[in-house]
């Protein structure tokens, strides 16, 4: 019997979501805990800001311009390296995705995905090397989910936010007290809402495990992604009037141009509603119209869903000690992007590489049976780095094919490896033919960013930011003359950073 892995990812959740790295408001302790007996990276990152291409990279081990998912709606060939499949071939692992997959298109028309027909043919896998699959997202869709709704509480079928407006476009309508976009009140049951189901049919699919048994299970849960939509019942625990506005929250919309004015010119265009750069941005979205009401809603909703998050993680830790599986358990702990939340004066996400969707939560709680002591590592590791860690967990060299390595236990480790970037990247084309691309990497207190030819950008645009003396990343040093041989000599950095390309390019085939 070895090392069994729980891996545990919530949606669009920031570094600072969470009391260990931070938090003042929403309470998390279970989740916490597993940063008090584990090890905390203080600086991990994503190799992209959305969805597919992040989780694409998580359960490959590669770089975005390896595996090919370069946006969303490009969807991971069926044929792709699977970290579950490796653990289960090689090592006889049970493996299980319960929650968001999210690997292909979420829509999908022409039927073209098993992501998406699984549920209504009835089964759950095998695939992409897990035997079980179980799968939600943020409203009961087409999914799993959506038909344990149907079945169970058919009238909350209708409860919840409606993501897509009648042209597929990314609904902007605003909810709640303040009309705050995608702000929703839902009047389902907290036992009935997604956060909740995820944790009972991991547990489920837990109890079918034998003892004896080594298992991967990914739990996987879709919030606090956007539609800002938990059980109103629990709207209590965090009344938005009472809830401070973030810190990170400029104020003044005099404040917030100054600030976007010192960046590349896509920022501001976004801000004033000029420019959509991503699908995830509703088109009719406009953050400049958004009140510091609207944000103070927003972050009160979010802190309630995480604070559903922790405990749903705690009642599976609950029932993992119950098993008597608490001394061989690893548990990871992150999540595949951040959000604005309000930062810059902005919501949701983008082409933009600051720490507000680059920097990440990311813990390690090794099986007490490894006798690792708890470690607080600074040096950067990414998303690159969870495949060959389960690796490492189960005994079992890395892959060729992987291109990250497993995390560091200390920091004199991540010394030893000589962890000094990591690497993010961004493509993407939007509807009306405008194209984004940027190369980034973190080292040494500095974040960089390079923009490539595009239809916005000629190529000598980017950013650069000393986290030391500017946190907030609000002074942007790319054309100050004092800071010139330090952004050349990070130029060359993060082109010898670059990962090789996947010929030919896949093909986006929807939105989202």
């Amino acid at each position: 019997m070895g090392r069994k892995i729980l891996f545990i990812t919530t949606d669009q959740m920031r570094f600072d979501a969470i009391g260990v790295n931070g938090q003042k408001i929403a309470r998390t302790p279970a989740i916490d805990a597993l940063a008090a007996n584990g090890i905390n990276y203080t600086r991990a990152h994503n190799q992209n800001v959305v969805c597919m291409p992040a989780r694409s990279t998580m359960i490959t081990g590669q770089y975005v311009s390896t595996h090919g998912v370069w946006m969303n709606g490009v969807p991971l060939p069926e044929d792709a390296p699977s970290v579950a499949k490796y653990l289960h071939d090689k090592a006889g692992y049970k493996t299980a995705l319960i929650g968001k997959a999210h690997f292909e298109p979420f829509i999908d028309p022409k039927q073209q995905f098993y992501e998406s027909q699984m549920a209504r043919k009835g089964e759950h896998g095998p695939h992409r090397g897990f035997d079980y699959m179980e799968l939600a997202t943020h409203s009961p869709l087409i999914l799993h989910y959506a038909e344990w709704i149907r079945e169970n509480d058919p009238a909350a079928f209708g409860y919840f936010y409606q993501n897509l407006n009648e042209k597929f476009q990314v609904n902007a309508a605003g909810g709640g007290d303040t009309g705050a976009c995608q702000v929703h009140f839902n009047p389902v049951s907290r036992e009935h809402y997604h956060t909740d189901w995820v944790a009972d049919r991991t547990i489920g699919w837990l109890a079918s495990v034998g003892a004896e048994d080594d298992w991967f299970c990914w739990m996987s849960f879709p919030d606090p992604h956007h539609p800002w939509d938990p059980p109103q019942s629990e709207l209590h625990r965090h009344p938005w009037r009472d809830t401070p506005l973030p810190e990170f929250y400029p104020g003044s919309k005099a404040k917030i141009e100054k600030v976007l004015a010192d960046k590349p010119r896509h920022w501001m265009e976004w801000y004033r509603g000029e420019r959509v750069t991503n699908f995830e941005a509703p088109p009719e979205f406009r953050a400049c119209d958004m009140t510091a009401d609207q944000v103070q809603e927003i972050n009160a909703f979010t802190h309630v869903e995480n604070e559903l998050i922790d405990e749903a993680i705690a009642k599976v830790m609950a029932y993992i000690e119950k098993r008597g599986w608490g001394d061989d358990v690893d548990v990871v702990f992150t999540t595949d992007h951040g959000e604005f939340q309000g930062e810059f004066g902005l919501l949701f996400k983008g082409p933009y590489h600051v720490d507000a969707l680059m920097r990440l939560p990311m813990i390690w709680r090794p099986a007490k049976s490894a006798k690792v002591a708890p470690a607080t590592v600074a040096r950067p590791v990414g998303q690159v780095d969870l495949a060959p860690t389960f690796c490492e967990i189960a005994g079992l060299p890395v892959p060729e094919w992987m291109q990250g390595k497993p995390m560091p236990k200390s920091e004199a480790e991540a010394e030893k490896q000589k962890r000094e970037r990591v690497f993010t990247e961004w493509d993407c084309q939007h509807v009306d033919g405008t194209t984004v691309g940027l190369r980034t990497i973190y080292r040494d207190g500095y974040t960089i960013t390079a923009y490539l030819p595009g239809t916005i950008y000629d190529g000598t645009e980017g950013e650069l930011y000393d986290h030391r003396e500017d946190p907030q990343q609000f002074r942007n040093l790319w054309n100050d003359p004092a800071y010139a041989k330090l952004k050349s000599d990070l130029l060359a950095d993060l082109k010898d950073a670059e990962p090789p390309a996947r010929t030919p390019r896949l093909e986006c085939v929807a939105p989202v």
